[in-house]
């Protein structure tokens, strides 16, 4: 018994078979387009919703001195860390550290 009609009517030759990394460029096109959907949407993260517009974001703001200032003449003694729990460490010149404040 025949079966006609399913595509199969003989072996492939080298001509038809086709190209194997055909494949390979099919997902390099996917690849390309997910790279410009994730660009396009790391922009819309800094659009104002409100407007639609594109800003820059503003500057962080600084700190600014508080109390009394000082002035006169000096050397300097170490330099301040600020540890991740919040407190403050003079580490000296020398490597001697010291906690600084209450």
């Amino acid at each position: 018994m025949r079966r006609t009609g399913l595509g199969r009517h003989g072996r492939l030759s080298g001509e038809d078979a086709g190209d194997p990394l055909d494949g390979l460029v099919n997902l390099f096109d996917i690849g390309i387009v997910l790279a410009i959907a994730f660009l396009v949407a790391g922009l819309g993260l800094t659009r104002d919703p409100k407007s639609g517009r594109v800003e820059p974001r503003p500057p962080a703001p600084t700190a600014t001195p508080q109390g009394p200032t000082a002035s006169g003449r000096g050397q300097a003694v170490g330099t301040v860390y600020q540890l991740a729990d919040g407190r403050l460490v003079l580490v000296g010149p020398n490597g001697t550290r010291r906690p600084i404040g209450p």
